[in-house]
This record gives structure tokens, C-alpha cells and sequence, in this order.
């Protein structure tokens, strides 16, 4: 039960009388009056409604202007009044709905107890009046009773009327006809009906009867009426009302001590306003009560509307849900209250008409909140604002300022509820300052988780909470706060991850970063905190093609070392035929992916064994491997191969170094797998390249270094036609030694000899060197060369004596030409053969032609078609003998002018003007500076001849 007497006061409603509106000359101003006699009243539809009667046996004397007694009068908002007589004697009841244009009444026509309904149809005129649509007499039974109270169900479907003698008469149907309705008793009993109210909730529908000793329920739409009897006091007339939805329309029964409400099954709640009630009414979320000023004499409970003149009575507006009297005022014998164009009308027993007109929202919270805030009355405040639909920055302010009042008076729990209250709109600093100290930390892990669960936070916030989950070692409210679903989410993962990483909380960070899938973060804790590097490759093995890639190129170092054979495993899947480890899509899933397996080399540093194993799997499996795996599995090999003690396995590890170099993977990078070879000093190896680069004098040279003579000559015979200056290099070779090499150089001269490489002269200065080369080992040679050489000269000896004797017989036909006439004998044409007819071409060479032959052959009418290809042999030569002079004598005297020598003969070597230059190799190390001048002489001496 709430005392009202600590409820407090305000004023949230301006008080004014009802002027009468200016007249045509301007004047008014004075307080508006309705007609005398005025005892009902309703208001809806846009106007207030009143009902007079006439009371006493007689008639007062009334002013000419008013109608007679029993009319209905409507006040619009523009106050001209109208009225037509609805009963000859008095109107008792009048019923406005609110939802349509009916008006229901009760009133009398004749003395005597003869009620009478009347329903009324405003939109509807008769003769300028209202259409009455029904009449009905309003007697329960055959026994004629006063009618005490009238509601009407906003669908017109049902009618209730209450009457003194305890019954309650329902009308089921269309109340407006009276062939669609029913008429029934629905209550007897033996105490007056004071109040009468419709409940519908839904399809269900109730009524609710008061009368001043007991309250009941009934149920209208079960068939038979149940009802149930609510309580066992009433109250008087006009002392009950229906609340809106902000009460659960709930019935309310004013007693004099007490306000009671209730609902269709059970009484609710009670509020203790003394005094006693004379009317009550429901408006807008307040209660209204008229009461008797206790300074006056009591009056009569049911009979409440006949107060003396001289009365006094208190009007007040409750606001049950927060708790505070809205206004109070106490006006002279009030008639009733009517509550129409959003303000409250007070009708007071002198005709006049007082508004009460509800201040703005902004208004009464000004008003209030001052006195509050002095008061420390937040919570009325904060209530008040939430009734009145305050918006949501302005109930903020109301909740930081409690939460500073409470911070101050060190309630720091209640404070920081308040303060949550404020997320959203209050910046989350100023909170957090307050709560920072170390023994106010559970305050502030409230508010910051309350800041998560609104989607505010950010990763500052994030930190501080979780920082604060690890200092108060809250392990549970930790996993509750990172083990929220994917869509509940409300911080940074990342920021959650780091901090829990920090704080030691690794397997809470793992369990983030993993259903987050933060697959950096999640590798990085296992591998370098954790240390659980099986899981870590697991891990990798199930993500996503690109990411797997990237995270073994950064992780795969540290995963060799710990784990070599997983890892290398994982690298081999990788780089031929990768799909994730839980990819489970059956037959028809994605074609997999494969990275590039030379990228990941690098990770195999320090672990060769794992690396080949690698290295080898690749080039089985995938022949186009990159060029980097067959460049690197080559130098493994030759790495093994050379620190190999055991023979047997250097011979396996030398085949298949052999074997790889074989392969044809090394054409493009053959300097490369040279370099290789040779740092290795695989033999084999550099050979094979040798022959594959045609690099044969670099072979010969390997040979000689090694003093392998038989391998010079093999190489000179193998190669020499190719290259012929290898049998010169061989045979300058021999003569340097100082060892017996009759033999080899025996060999070297006969290939000489046979394809007469070298000038006689220059085998001779070669072998003088050589103390152990006698005049016998190229006796031989030198007398196959004298007698060639004497051969050659026989021949050359008869072809100048036949070219003498040719030309000296063409200078005699020359001659003959010149001084004797030719004489043209030939019968036959050149050309086709045929007997030569005219008309007929003739040259001085001998040959005749058809003139159609000739022309049809001929390229040039002073060439003879027959004679002409030799001619132009002849003629090329010359020309080219003429150049080749032109070029000697140019090259010549530019070498003679210019001031760099070199650049001439560089320019004409480079187009090619000089015979082929000979490659001339280093030299075997140990021999004598001399040794080695001579043998470059001796070269040089070779090309010198072989220009001239």
C-alpha cells in the first residue's frame, strides 16, 4: 500500500476559467456560463455534452433565452452552445462514445420512476434534431428503480445500465435497433450499482460491477456469463473508472480511504488517498479523484453529487507509476470533469468552466528536475523522464548526474549502474577515469562489459577489460567473454588476442584465434610461446591454399628444425597437389593447388637430408619442376658425393650426379652447373659440359693439365675437324715437354701433314725447343713435305706454262679481230640446233642464234647467252680482287693517320675483314716465362702465314 502522503507535488498543469469568445464589437472576456440546472455531463467527438433537470416539485423561473428542461447541450471547442429537448422533465444519464457519433441517455418524460434509454444518432437529423434510432424503457423486470449508472461497449454491442435496486440490465446486439439486440438481467442484488465499466483484452471481453459493498466480474464472451466476485467493498457514484493500457486497463474502485485496482480475475495494487471520494476519472496515464475538503462536513456516499453550495473540494491528478501528485487545486462544488481537446474541463456547480491545460514535456521536467536534484530524488526523476518519453540524451544526462551523486557518496556499485545506463551517449572515459584504481576494478569490468554487449567498445576498451578479467583472475567470466558464438561478437579479436598473449593466457588466445581464424596469430602463439609445433602443422595443413603457402614460408624454418619429416611431408603435398586436410567434398571437389617448390627451398637450411629427399620428389613427380630444385639438387649431390668416404656409395652418388647433369635441365643455366662441377672438381661432370658447350679446346686444356696424353690426342681426334687448331695447340704442347713424347708427336705431325695445318717452318721452330724431339722424329714428315712441295711446283711450273700459252693465243685472236674480218660458218642455231634461217644473230665468239631464240633467251642484246655465265665468273673475280685492294690500301692508311691504332683494327675485326681468330688457352703452370713467350710467338707465326 503507497501512502500518498509522501508522494510529492508538483504543478504540471495550468489552471484558467473559459472565456466567452469576443462578440462583433470586440468585447468579451468575461468567464463563459453554462445554462442553470445542469446535473449530467460527457464529453467526446468534439464536444462536452450536458444534461439539466429539473429539480424540486416546482419550476424556477428561467431566463427567456434557455430552452426547456430535459435538453441536451453540446459545447464545441468554439463555445456556441446548442441543445434540443430530448425528455420533457429531466436528462440522468448521458453516455458519449468515443469511437462513433452515438450518444446514449437517460432521462424521464413524466413523473413518476419511468426511466427512459434513448440512443442517438448525431451524425443523423430529424427536424434539425438528433435521430433517436431506439427508445427503450430502462426497468429490470416489472419493478420500476432509478437508474444509477450507464456504459456503453465501443463496438455497440453490448449496454450495460446499473440501477439503485442492485440490478444490472445487458443489452447484447446492436444497441442502436432494437431488432438486432437482446435485453437480459445480468445482476441482482441488494446494494445499489454505482459503477459499471467494459474491459476487452483481445477477443475476450469483461465487465466490471461495483456497488457500495462489493466488486464483481463478469465474462461476456463465454456463454452463461461467469463471474467472479473481485472484493467485498464498493464505493459510491461516479467513484470507479477503467484505466488506459499504462495501467493494464485495470478497473479502479476509490474508496474513502483507500484507491484500489483491480483486474478481471484478482485485485491489483492499492494506493492510500484519504478523503472522501466524490469522483473519479482516468486521464492520459493520471488518475483524477475529486474529494471532499476535510475541513467540510462529511456527505452521503452514494448520493456524492449533493454537495451543499457552500463545499469545498479538492481536485487532484495522480501519477500512480511514478509516484507523484501532478496537480492539486480545490474548486466550489464541482459537477463533474471532462477530459476532451487534449486538456481537462472542470464543471463547477455556478456554471462555470475551468481548464486545466498539461504543461509541455521539457516544461515539467525543467520544473522538476531542480527540486529533485536538490532532493536527491533521481530515481522519481529518471521515472518521470521515461513516463513522458524523454528522449534518450536527456534521460543520459539524468543518469550520469545520479551516478556522480552516487560516485561522491562512495557508492560505487550504484554508481556504475547508473553509468551503463549512460552507454551509448556519454563518452566511456569519463567512466573509466573514475573506476581506474585498483580496488574499484569489478566496478569497472561491469561497465566495460556492458560496453561489449552494446557493440560499443573499442580496442582500447577491449584491453582494459580483458587486462581486468587477468588481474582479478576471473578465469570463468574470462571464458564466457571469449567464448561468445561467431555472431555475438562484440570486440576486437585481434586486441583480445594480443592481450591475452601478454597476460599468459595462451590457451584462451589460441581458442580465439583459431575461431576467428587469425591464423597468424594462432601459429605464432603455438610456435614461439606455446611450443606445440605438431599442432602448428596440423594447423597450417588445414587452411586455405594461399594462406598454408604463405605461413610455411614464414614458419617453415622454425618447423624444420622441430618436426623435419611432418614438415617436409607438408612441402611435398604443397608444391604437387595441395587441398586442405578437412576438405571433404568428395570425388568432385576442386582441382588442388600446388606453390612453387623452389620458393621453399630456403627452408631446408641446415637439413640436407630433408632437402634431397625433397629436392628428389619434386623431379619425379613434376618433370617441369623450376629450374632453381634441379640447380640445387645438383650441388647437394656433388656435395655428398665429394665428402663421401665410402667407395661404393661415392660411385652411387657420382652415377647420379652423372645421371641428373645427363638429364638435359642444365642447357639454360650451363655456366651455372659448370661452376658447380668445378668447385666440386667432379671431374666427369666438367667434361660432359665441356663437350655439351663445344667448348673443345677448354677439354684439351683440362687434359694437358692434367698431363693425360693420350686424352690430347683423343681429343684432337675427336674434335679436330671441328676445330683444327687444336692439332697445333697439341703439337706446341708436346714440344714444351721436357719428357720423351716422340710418340704423340709422331701422331700430332701425320694429322698435320695430312691436313696440311702448319707451315714446315713453323713444325720446325716448335720441336727446336724440345731436347728430347730429334731431327728423326720429323725426318718423316719433313721429306713427305719436300717431295709434296716439289710435286706442287712441277704442277705449278705447267699450269703458268699452260696459261702463257692460252694467253698468247688470245692475244693473237684479238689481234685477228682487230685486222682481219670474221667469218660466221656456223649452220646450226646455238640454242635449239636447229639449221640457222634468217633472219639470224652472230657474236664474235662463234656463237649464232635464231633472232627469235636469242631474244627469247638473251638477258642483254651485247651478250652472247652461251658465253655470258663464264664471262660473269671472270668479271666477279676481278671485281672482288679490285676491292679486296681498295680494302688493303683504306685499311692501310687508316691505321697509318689515325692516333688509335687499336680502334682501326678493332673496327675491322669486328666486320669480319680478318681470318679466324684462334682461341689460344692458358698455358700448364710451371714453365719458364721464355717457354711461354715462344709458344705465343710460334702462334702468332701460324696466323701470319695462313693470311698471306
Amino acid at each position: 500500500m503507497a501512502a500518498y502522503l509522501q508522494w510529492r507535488r508538483f504543478v504540471f498543469f495550468d489552471r484558467e476559467t473559459v472565456k466567452e469568445p469576443p462578440g462583433p464589437d470586440g468585447a468579451g472576456g468575461k468567464p463563459f456560463a453554462l445554462p442553470p440546472g445542469i446535473a449530467v455531463c460527457d464529453s467526446g467527438r468534439g464536444s462536452l455534452v450536458f444534461g439539466d433537470i429539473l429539480h424540486g416539485g416546482g419550476r424556477r423561473r428561467r431566463r427567456a433565452l434557455w430552452p426547456a428542461w430535459g435538453s441536451i447541450w453540446f459545447l464545441p471547442r468554439s463555445l456556441q452552445l446548442s441543445s434540443f429537448q430530448a425528455y420533457k422533465l429531466r436528462v440522468t444519464h448521458l453516455y458519449q462514445l468515443k469511437q462513433h457519433s452515438i450518444l446514449v441517455s437517460v432521462g424521464e418524460d413524466e413523473e413518476g420512476i419511468n426511466p427512459l434509454v434513448k440512443v442517438w444518432n448525431l451524425e443523423k437529423r430529424d427536424g434539425g434534431n438528433p435521430l433517436c434510432t431506439r427508445i427503450f424503457p430502462a426497468i429490470p423486470g416489472n419493478k420500476p428503480t432509478v437508474v444509477s449508472c450507464l456504459t456503453v461497449h465501443e463496438n455497440l454491442n453490448f449496454m450495460a445500465i446499473g440501477f439503485a435496486d442492485g440490478s444490472v440490465v445487458l443489452t447484447k446486439g446492436d444497441i442502436t435497433r432494437d431488432r438486432h439486440s437482446k435485453t437480459q438481467i445480468l445482476h441482482e442484488g441488494s446494494y445499489p450499482v454505482t459503477g459499471l465499466a467494459f474491459r476487452q483484452s483481445g477477443k475476450t471481453t469483461h465487465l466490471f460491477v461495483v456497488t457500495t459493498e462489493n466488486i464483481q466480474s463478469y465474462m461476456l464472451s463465454v456463454k452463461d456469463y461467469p463471474h467472479l466476485e473481485l472484493d467485498t467493498h464498493g464505493c459510491g457514484l461516479r467513484c470507479s473508472s477503467l484505466s488506459d493500457p499504462s495501467q493494464d486497463l485495470q478497473f479502479i474502485v476509490a474508496g474513502n480511504d483507500c484507491v484500489y485496482l483491480y483486474q478481471p480475475d484478482e485485485r491489483g495494487p492499492c494506493f492510500a488517498f484519504e478523503g472522501q471520494k466524490l469522483i473519479v476519472h482516468w486521464y492520459r496515464g493520471y488518475l483524477i479523484i475529486v474529494s471532499k475538503d476535510r475541513k467540510t462536513s462529511p456527505k452521503s456516499e452514494f448520493a456524492g453529487n449533493e454537495a451543499q453550495n457552500s463545499d469545498k473540494q479538492v481536485l487532484n491528478i495522480y501519477d500512480l507509476c511514478n509516484k507523484f501528485i501532478a496537480y492539486s487545486s480545490i474548486f466550489d462544488d464541482i459537477v463533474d470533469v471532462l477530459a476532451e481537446w487534449g486538456s481537462l474541463y472542470v464543471l463547477t456547480r455556478d456554471g462555470k468552466i475551468h481548464v486545466l491545460q498539461e504543461k509541455d514535456t521539457q516544461t515539467k521536467l525543467e520544473a522538476c528536475k531542480s527540486m529533485l536534484f536538490r532532493k536527491n530524488l533521481f530515481e522519481m526523476a529518471i521515472n518521470l523522464a521515461k513516463s513522458h518519453h524523454l528522449d534518450s540524451d536527456g534521460l543520459s544526462e539524468i543518469f550520469r548526474q545520479y551516478g556522480d551523486h552516487l560516485y561522491n557518496k562512495g557508492n560505487h556499485d550504484g554508481a556504475i549502474q547508473q553509468y551503463i545506463r549512460t552507454i551509448g551517449k556519454l563518452e566511456p572515459s569519463y567512466v573509466i577515469r573514475k573506476f581506474l584504481d585498483a580496488q574499484r576494478i569489478h566496478n569497472l569490468t561491469a561497465y566495460l562489459q556492458t560496453l561489449h554487449l552494446q557493440s560499443l567498445a573499442n580496442a582500447d576498451h577491449t584491453t582494459l577489460l580483458l587486462n581486468c578479467y587477468t588481474k582479478l583472475k576471473d578465469s570463468s567470466k574470462l571464458e564466457e567473454f571469449i567464448k561468445t558464438s561467431e555472431s555475438e561478437v562484440r570486440f576486437d579479436v585481434e586486441t583480445a588476442i594480443k592481450v591475452l598473449r601478454q597476460a599468459g593466457y595462451y590457451s584462451h588466445a589460441v581458442y580465439l584465434a583459431e575461431k576467428h581464424a587469425h591464423h597468424e596469430w594462432y601459429l605464432k602463439i603455438q610456435l614461439e610461446d606455446i611450443k606445440n609445433y605438431q599442432e602448428a602443422l596440423c594447423y597450417i595443413g588445414k587452411l586455405p591454399f594461399d594462406q598454408a603457402e604463405s605461413n610455411m614460408k614464414r614458419y617453415g624454418k622454425i618447423l624444420m628444425h622441430h618436426v623435419p619429416n611432418e614438415t617436409t611431408e607438408l612441402l611435398k603435398i604443397l608444391c604437387t597437389d595441395y587441398r586442405p586436410s578437412g576438405d571433404n567434398e568428395g570425388p568432385g571437389m576442386l582441382e588442388g593447388k600446388k606453390a612453387n617448390s623452389e620458393e621453399f627451398i630456403p627452408v631446408f637450411a641446415n637439413n640436407s637430408r630433408e632437402l634431397k629427399a625433397f629436392l628428389e620428389h619434386m623431379t619425379e613427380v613434376q618433370a617441369d619442376s623450376p629450374q632453381g630444385v634441379y640447380d640445387t639438387l645438383l650441388e647437394l649431390r656433388l656435395q655428398n658425393w665429394a665428402h663421401e668416404q665410402d667407395e661404393q656409395i661415392k660411385e652411387k652418388l657420382h652415377n647420379e650426379a652423372l645421371t641428373l647433369l645427363k638429364s638435359g635441365r642444365f642447357k639454360t643455366v650451363f655456366d651455372k652447373a659448370l661452376v658447380l662441377c668445378q668447385m666440386h672438381n667432379f671431374k666427369d661432370g666438367v667434361l660432359y659440359l665441356y663437350e655439351q658447350g663445344k667448348l673443345f679446346q677448354q677439354i684439351m686444356h683440362y687434359h694437358m693439365q692434367n698431363e693425360q696424353y693420350k686424352k690430347v690426342i683423343e681429343v684432337c681426334e675427336l674434335y679436330g675437324d671441328q676445330e683444327a687448331c687444336l692439332w697445333e695447340q697439341a703439337l706446341g704442347y708436346f714440344a714444351r715437354k721436357e719428357e720423351d713424347c716422340k710418340e704423340y708427336i709422331a701422331a700430332v705431325l701425320k694429322h698435320i701433314e695430312s691436313k696440311n695445318l702448319m707451315p714446315p717452318l713453323l713444325v720446325v721452330q716448335t720441336l727446336a725447343h724440345n731436347s728430347t724431339a730429334t731431327l728423326s722424329v720429323i725426318k718423316d714428315y719433313l721429306v713427305n713435305k719436300l717431295q709434296k712441295q716439289s710435286r706442287q711446283i712441277e704442277q705449278d711450273e705447267q699450269r703458268i706454262q699452260k696459261y702463257r700459252e692460252e694467253t698468247t693465243r688470245i692475244r693473237q685472236e684479238i689481234e685477228e679481230l682487230k685486222a682481219s674480218p670474221k667469218i660466221f660458218q656456223k649452220t646450226k642455231c646455238s640454242i635449239c640446233t636447229s639449221a640457222l634461217e634468217l633472219p639470224s644473230v652472230h657474236f664474235l665468239c662463234g656463237h649464232s642464234f635464231h633472232q627469235h631464240c636469242f631474244e627469247s633467251y638473251s638477258e642483254s642484246d651485247s651478250e652472247c647467252p652461251t658465253c655470258m655465265p663464264e664471262n660473269r665468273k671472270v668479271m666477279d673475280m676481278i671485281r672482288a680482287q679490285e676491292q679486296k685492294r681498295d680494302l688493303h690500301d683504306q685499311f692501310q692508311h687508316q691505321l697509318k693517320c689515325s692516333n688509335d691504332g687499336f680502334s682501326v683494327v678493332a673496327d675491322y675485326f669486328g666486320r669480319g675483314v680478318f681470318n679466324k681468330l684462334t682461341l689460344i688457352t692458358d698455358l700448364p703452370s710451371g714453365k719458364a716465362a721464355t717457354t711461354i713467350e715462344a709458344g705465343l710467338q710460334r702462334e702468332l707465326l701460324i696466323h701470319a702465314k695462313r693470311s698471306t
